[in-house]
């Protein structure tokens, strides 16, 4: 488990003085002098090869843009799921993968109010975070308590928020109310205990592994391993069922969300982890996971007074244009840290040149609490007898020959 606090390094990084940064930008080179910067880029969609770590262009600043040397990126199962092409329209690769960075502005661009140079901010983006610099509008960059460290931004952005709009956005969760939720060990699950924490008598049932109990006992009410039937064991502490669901499984347990469902109760699909079966996208997967969606009968929900809904934190950033909800939801947030009644989870830091090990890691549902990808990590030394030749599903990869980028690093856990 990662310390909330990294490195003495990172701590007195970002108290560097602002009138030194403003010198070191303006002594840069002018724009346009060829500048890169290292990303990692997905070539195409499909296993971990198609993962690489190279050099780019450096974007500049836009108006109404700040440019962020990005420090640390958070990485999500949604992640996955881009690089095998598991969702609706996804953009041509090559592409940067990554939604959510933190760092500190380095420049910004014309007609852009409310962030200086110096400024520790963490951010939303459409793609593109995973790389050393990143530009982004502020509209979708917040800035970063004094105390929070840039580990903990990278957790706290896209696994607060979420949580946060369903809890109380969706579900408006209120005192003595009961929270079922799913991938309990998980950013987003462990968001979900923390924020249930904040309302008197709330109780939160997770399904987790059974290896993460441990880890959350101390979060979560009641937990229950993810592959056993937990509706009877559920039923036996809540008889009349539970007030709100947490579906991050793509919809192959409506049937039994919706059954454990009191009246004028809540449950909300926010993900579609179950779609990652392998290490490519399989079509017969793809299709079987759909196949086993469960249809849900609009004239029941009426007769037994059952709400239904779905959740996507980054479509109503980019597609529905709702930054200001956001925002308001990111204060509401940021004033509970500072009262010390929340606190990202984070799980290991890596590398980008480790991103692959990283994702198998997620795909593994190894983790409690986020993956923090570090841009100023090293990468830990090569393994001699290790390697992710072999896949998760158990097929060997198409590599070149003598691609050290295939061999398996060790993890960098706390």
């Amino acid at each position: 488990m990662a310390k909330e606090g990294a490195d003495m390094t990172e701590e007195t990084e970002y108290m560097i003085d602002r009138n030194l940064v403003k010198e070191t930008a303006s002594a840069e080179s002018p724009a346009g002098n060829a500048k890169e910067m290292r990303a990692v880029m997905l070539t195409g969609f499909g296993g971990l090869n198609k993962l690489r770590v190279t050099k780019k262009a450096m974007p500049e600043p836009q108006d109404g843009e700040v440019k962020i040397r990005v420090k640390t990126c958070g990485l999500n199962f949604l992640d996955l799921m881009v690089r095998q092409g598991n969702i609706d329209n996804p953009p041509k690769p090559p592409i940067v993968p990554g939604f959510e960075c933190c760092g500190i502005v380095e420049s910004v661009g014309e007609n852009t109010e409310g962030f200086e140079i110096g400024d520790r901010v963490m951010a939303f983006v459409n793609y593109s975070a995973w790389a050393e610099v990143v530009c982004a509008p502020v509209d979708f960059v917040y800035k970063m308590p004094d105390e929070m460290t840039f580990a903990e931004a990278a957790a706290f952005s896209l696994n607060f928020v979420a949580a946060y709009m369903m809890l109380f956005e969706v579900a408006n969760l209120r005192e003595g109310m009961s929270v079922l939720v799913h991938s309990a060990g998980g950013g987003v699950g462990q968001a979900v205990a923390q924020l249930c924490s904040t309302v008197p008598n709330v109780i939160v049932f997770g399904i987790a592994s059974s290896f993460k109990h441990a880890a959350i006992k101390d979060s979560v009410t009641h937990f229950f391993d993810r592959n056993a039937d937990y509706i009877q064991d559920v039923k036996k502490i809540s008889p009349d069922g539970v007030d709100v669901v947490l579906d991050c499984l793509c919809g192959e347990n409506t049937g039994k969300g919706l059954s454990l469902l009191k009246p004028l109760g809540t449950y909300i699909l926010y993900g579609a982890s179950n779609m990652v079966t392998g290490e490519t996208k399989s079509f017969f997967s793809f299709a079987k996971s759909w196949w086993q969606v469960e249809k849900v009968n609009p004239i029941k929900l009426y007769e037994e007074n059952k709400v239904i809904a779905g959740f996507s934190l980054l479509n109503l950033l980019f597609k529905q244009g709702r930054c200001s909800l956001v925002k308001a939801v990111m204060d509401k947030l940021l004033c509970l840290y500072g009262q010390k009644k929340i606190k990202p989870v984070v799980d290991s830091l890596w590398a980008l040149e480790e991103v692959k090990e990283a994702m198998q890691r997620i795909h593994d549902r190894g983790n409690i609490g986020k993956l923090i990808l570090d841009v100023e990590k090293s990468p830990t030394p090569l393994m001699a007898n290790d390697s992710t030749e072999t896949s998760e599903a158990g097929e060997e990869e198409e590599e070149p020959e003598g691609d050290n980028d295939s061999k398996e690093r060790m993890p960098f856990i706390h």
